[in-house]
């Protein structure tokens, strides 16, 4: 069963990826939209690629480390942050070329709650993967500190 933020990736990453298609139909029908390029490779860079890598990411690390996912809260709030950053960098790339500064304005902020929402993704999995070595570090101090109490009463 999949973790409604699998899910919302994995749906995310289609949508994008029809939006990112459909912006590169436009611009193989009409040249003079390809100044919406950035926008059309960061819908399927950022938006199909990379949605679809957090959702299987999140699904299958758990299951291959055997331990569960540091945090799920923090998994939901990196597809929001994601999305909605990404959506708003799409939207400063078009807009950028009919209101540069609105545009630039919009693309800053999409990029760094891009950023945040890639910064989540890391940290999370990151907590993920040292679960075995917290793990071993929190049951060798008690061994330790039993070793000299079972000699005390031999």
């Amino acid at each position: 069963m999949l973790d409604p933020f699998v899910r919302r990736f994995i749906r995310a990453s289609l949508l994008w990826l029809g939006l990112g298609v459909g912006i590169g139909v436009w611009m193989a029908v009409r040249p003079a939209a390809a100044v919406y390029r950035p926008a059309h490779m960061h819908a399927n860079l950022l938006g199909f690629v990379s949605m679809m890598i957090f959702g299987v990411a999140y699904h299958v690390i758990p299951r291959f480390t055997g331990h569960p996912l540091h945090s799920r809260r923090l998994a939901g709030l990196h597809v929001w942050v994601a999305n909605a950053g990404l959506a708003a960098m799409v939207a400063g790339f078009i807009l950028r070329v009919h209101l540069w500064r609105a545009g630039a304005a919009l693309l800053g902020a999409g990029g760094t709650a891009s950023a945040v929402g890639a910064f989540l993704f890391i940290y999370n999995l990151w907590r993920t993967l040292d679960e075995p070595v917290r793990r071993a570090s929190a049951n060798t101090l008690p061994t330790l500190e039993r070793a000299p109490a079972a000699r005390k009463s031999a």
